[in-house]
């Protein structure tokens, strides 16, 4: 199956009601922002979307992304690549009362006044959410994980401690 562009802007009412799938990649120099949390350029963003609509009438844009990104490690200071996947199911809502009753499997998102959604930044947002908070190496592959560091000297901790509160015990007692 051949890959196509994803659009940037989509109507998920009129897609929903075609039965609209798209198969296809979002260039990585345009999800500005998913750049610059990477130590590099990310590469391009395999897509995977489909929508319709569910049982209860409630349109849906179900979907995965898959990308590549080079992350600073936290431990060693060097570049890695890693690879970032995430799945969403979105419903798009007219307003915030609707939201209290979605099911919990659907996302709302908030639509234009033309109905559409950024389709774009609705998947950088998910592939940011996704970057590990502290990105590392796995332990087998970090320069600086195999060894342990420590600073200063480990103290013994004392067995017993007195009891702060035998003055006042003592005096109960009289």
């Amino acid at each position: 199956m051949q890959e196509t562009k994803i659009p940037v802007t989509i109507d998920p009412v009129r897609a929903a009601q075609k039965l609209s799938t798209y198969n296809g990649i979002i260039p990585g120099r345009q999800l500005k922002r998913l750049n610059g949390v990477c130590a590099g350029d990310c590469s391009e963003v395999k897509v995977s979307l489909e929508s319709g609509v569910d049982i209860q009438g409630i349109v849906y844009l179900k979907g995965k992304a898959v990308t590549e990104l080079t992350l600073d490690c936290q431990r060693c200071m060097t570049p890695f690549n890693t690879e970032v996947t995430v799945e969403f199911c979105f419903t798009p809502i007219g307003d915030e009362t609707e939201i209290d009753e979605l099911p919990q499997a659907y996302e709302p998102i908030e639509t234009s006044e033309y109905g559409e959604i950024r389709l774009h930044d609705l998947i950088e947002d998910e592939l940011i959410i996704a970057v590990p908070l502290i990105p590392v190496h796995n332990d087998g592959q970090c320069n600086q994980g195999s060894q342990d560091v420590s600073f200063g000297k480990i103290e013994e901790v004392e067995e017993e401690r007195p009891n702060p509160f035998a003055v006042l015990e003592k005096l109960k007692n009289k």
